[in-house]
């Protein structure tokens, strides 16, 4: 089992998540300053991926948040890091399923408050390494985790059409 334990930075002023410790590579995901407006939604402000950044160690990498609309899968955030694929989606209210290269690492709770819960898989081919630990805070603690149902989502948006 990995004792890793990653420290979260998050200032939700700015839009910055910074996520690091010992043994851990920073992990940086910001919102690039500029006029564009903010949603309190989300702890970094956006999930505009032109008006974010992405960065471990300093190098940066690519960093894919869906719109987050009606289907959980819509809030899912994607992230390259030397040329290799990490997920976060939504699989239950509360929590989103992390995974690298399409092989799922454990789940994560985060509400927006810089605080993430995290269920790590502990087999030896899925276990998640010190890039993932950190990778995977970062997103939870930048966009948070969970999404309501789709036809609860509709149900809203409905509700909210009629006088």
């Amino acid at each position: 089992m990995n004792t890793l334990s990653p420290r979260v930075d998050l200032d939700l002023t700015t839009g910055v998540v910074r996520v690091g410790g010992d043994g851990l590579p920073e992990v940086v995901v910001a919102r690039i300053p500029g006029d564009g407006d903010t949603d309190d939604a989300i702890p970094v402000g956006t999930r505009d991926p032109a008006r974010l950044t992405l960065t471990v160690d300093g190098r940066e990498a690519r960093l894919r948040p869906g719109k987050g609309r009606v289907f959980r899968r819509s809030f899912r955030v994607d992230a390259t890091v030397d040329g290799v694929r990490y997920r976060l989606v939504p699989c239950s209210y509360v929590e989103s399923r992390f995974s690298r290269g399409g092989k799922a690492l454990g789940r994560l709770d985060s509400t927006g408050d810089g605080l993430v819960g995290a269920e790590w898989d502990t087999e030896p081919d899925t276990a998640p390494d010190a890039l993932s630990l950190a990778l995977g805070t970062a997103l939870a603690a930048a966009f948070g985790t969970g999404a309501a149902p789709w036809w609860e989502i509709s149900l809203q948006m409905v509700a909210e059409l009629l006088p």
